[in-house]
C-alpha cells in the first residue's frame, strides 16, 4: 500500500473501528452487571418493606398479585405456615436460604432474596430470563450512541485526511505540469510543515538541475568554439598538402597537419576528461587510496614529455599518504598538474613534487621553474578554455587546450580539496592541493 492517503484512512479507521468495538463491548458489559445490581437492591428493598408489616392489607396484596409484575412475593411464618402469596401459581420452597440464591422453579430460574424476622421469613423472587433480557435491553440503548457515532467519526476522518493531504496534490499536480525548462522553484506557501522540507529539497535539486545545465550548455558551446578553430585548421593544413609541389613544402605539411592532429586529439581528450568530472556525471565512488600511488603512475605518465626538453622530474613522498578518492581522478589530476608544470618550464628546468603530512590533511605540491603566473591571473587560469597571452620574448610560447587547470580545479572539488596557486622557490609557479586524511579504519 503506497498511498499516504490510503494508509492514513485504514489505521485511523482501524484504531476507530476498534476503540468502538473495545468501547461498546466494555459499555455492554457493565451495563449488564449495573442492572443485574440494581435488580437485585430492587429485589431486597422490597423484601426489607415488608420484613416489619403486621399485615398486609387486601389493597396491596391485590397491587403485589398484578400480572404486570416479574417478581413474586412470599412470607411464611417460622413454623412453616404460608400467610402470603403474591402468584399462588409459584410456589417457592419454605426452605428458605438468607440473603440471595438462584433456584430452579419449573423451565425457570428464578433469582431469590429471603429475609428473616422473629415471627416470618420474606421471600421475593424475579426470573432471571426476564432480568437478562431487561439488562441486555438498557445495554443495548447504551450501546447505540457508540455504534451510531462510528459512521460519523469515519466520515469526519476521511474528510480531515482528504482536506490535510489536499496541498500535496497540488504539489504533485504543480510539478507534473512543468516540462524539462520549468526548473525554478516551487512555491512552499500554504503548505505543512510536514511538506516544506520536501519541497526545499526539490527546490534544492532543481537548482542543481540549473547549474549543471547551465554548466553542461557553456561546456557545449565552449567546446564546439574551440573545436572549430582546430578543425578549420587541419581543414587548411590538409589543402596545402594537396598543393604541395615538391617534396620538401609536402612534408612541411604533412609535418603541421601532424602538429594539428595531435593538438586535436589532446583537445578532444581533454573535453572528455573535463565531462567525466562534471557534476552530475556518473563517478566512481570514493574509497581509500595512496595518493602516494597515484603520484608516482602520473608522473611515469609525464616523463616523455620532460625528457622531450631535458627537465629533471623529482617527487618526494614520505610517510601515510592515504586520503578518500577516486584513484583514476586523482591520477589524472597530478598528471594535468605536472604535464602543466613540465610544458611551460624552460628546456633542462625542474618539475618538483611533494606529499606531505599537515594538520590531519594531506598537501600534494607540484613546484616548476618556469615563468610563473601573475596574482592578477591565478583565479580565471582555472576558468575552461583560458589562456594567458604567451611571452615569446622570454621563450615560454606553450600552446594548450585551457582545460588542465580547470580540470584539476573540478576533480578537487569532487574530493572536496583545496586548490591554492603560490610563488614557488624555484622561481615558477607552485600548486597546493590541500586533501583530508582518510580515517584510519579498524
Amino acid at each position: 500500500m503506497k498511498s499516504i492517503r490510503a494508509r492514513l484512512l485504514v489505521s485511523l479507521l482501524s484504531v476507530v473501528g476498534a476503540s468502538a468495538v473495545i468501547g461498546a463491548a466494555v459499555t455492554y458489559y457493565n451495563v449488564l452487571r449495573e442492572t443485574e445490581s440494581l435488580f437485585d437492591y430492587q429485589l431486597q428493598q422490597m423484601a426489607l418493606s415488608l420484613r416489619d408489616q403486621g399485615f398486609i392489607a387486601p389493597e396491596e396484596a391485590e397491587a403485589l398479585a398484578s400480572d404486570d409484575f416479574d417478581f413474586v412475593v412470599q412470607i411464611w411464618t417460622v413454623d412453616g405456615t404460608r400467610i402470603y402469596a403474591s402468584h399462588p401459581r409459584v410456589a417457592l420452597p419454605p426452605q428458605a436460604v438468607l440473603g440471595f440464591a438462584e433456584l430452579r422453579l419449573g423451565d425457570e430460574t428464578w433469582r431469590l432474596f429471603s429475609t428473616a424476622t422473629r415471627d416470618r421469613v420474606i421471600q421475593v423472587a424475579q426470573p432471571l430470563a426476564i432480568r437478562r433480557k431487561l439488562a441486555a435491553q438498557a445495554a443495548l440503548r447504551s450501546v447505540v450512541p457508540i455504534v451510531l457515532l462510528a459512521p460519523i467519526l469515519a466520515l469526519a476522518i476521511g474528510w480531515s485526511v482528504g482536506t490535510s493531504l489536499q496541498p500535496v496534490r497540488r504539489l504533485a499536480a504543480e510539478v507534473k505540469r512543468r516540462d524539462a525548462d520549468a526548473l525554478e522553484a516551487v512555491a512552499a506557501s500554504g503548505l505543512p510543515a510536514e511538506v516544506s522540507p520536501l519541497v526545499e529539497s526539490i527546490n534544492a535539486l532543481l537548482a542543481r538541475l540549473r547549474d549543471a545545465f547551465a554548466a553542461q550548455r557553456a561546456f557545449v558551446s565552449d567546446a564546439a568554439h574551440e573545436l572549430r578553430s582546430p578543425l578549420t585548421a587541419l581543414k587548411l593544413q590538409l589543402q596545402l598538402l594537396q598543393r604541395s609541389a615538391d617534396e620538401a613544402s609536402r612534408k612541411e605539411a604533412v609535418a603541421a597537419l601532424s602538429a594539428g592532429i595531435e593538438r586535436a586529439i589532446r583537445l578532444v581528450a581533454q573535453l572528455l576528461t573535463l565531462a567525466r568530472t562534471e557534476p552530475g556525471a556518473q563517478q566512481t565512488p570514493l574509497a581509500p587510496i595512496d595518493l602516494a600511488e597515484a603520484a608516482r603512475q602520473a608522473v611515469a605518465d609525464v616523463v616523455p614529455l620532460a625528457d622531450t626538453k631535458s627537465i629533471r622530474l623529482g617527487l618526494e613522498a614520505n610517510g601515510d599518504s592515504m586520503v578518500d578518492g577516486d584513484a583514476t581522478a586523482l591520477r589524472v589530476l597530478v598528471r594535468n598538474l605536472i604535464d602543466n608544470a613540465v610544458r611551460y618550464a624552460p628546456a633542462g628546468g625542474r618539475v618538483e613534487l611533494a606529499l606531505a603530512g599537515e594538520n590531519g590533511h594531506i598537501v600534494l605540491s607540484v613546484d616548476d621553474s618556469g615563468p610563473g603566473i601573475p596574482a592578477s591571473d591565478r583565479v580565471r587560469v582555472f576558468d575552461r578554455f583560458y589562456r594567458r597571452a604567451s611571452n615569446e620574448s622570454d621563450g615560454h610560447e606553450e600552446p594548450g587546450t585551457g582545460l588542465g587547470l580547470a580540470i584539476v580545479r573540478s576533480i578537487a572539488d569532487r574530493h572536496r580539496a583545496d586548490v591554492q596557486l603560490l610563488d614557488s622557490a624555484l622561481g615558477g609557479l607552485r600548486i597546493e592541493v590541500r586533501f583530508a586524511r582518510a580515517p584510519k579504519r579498524a
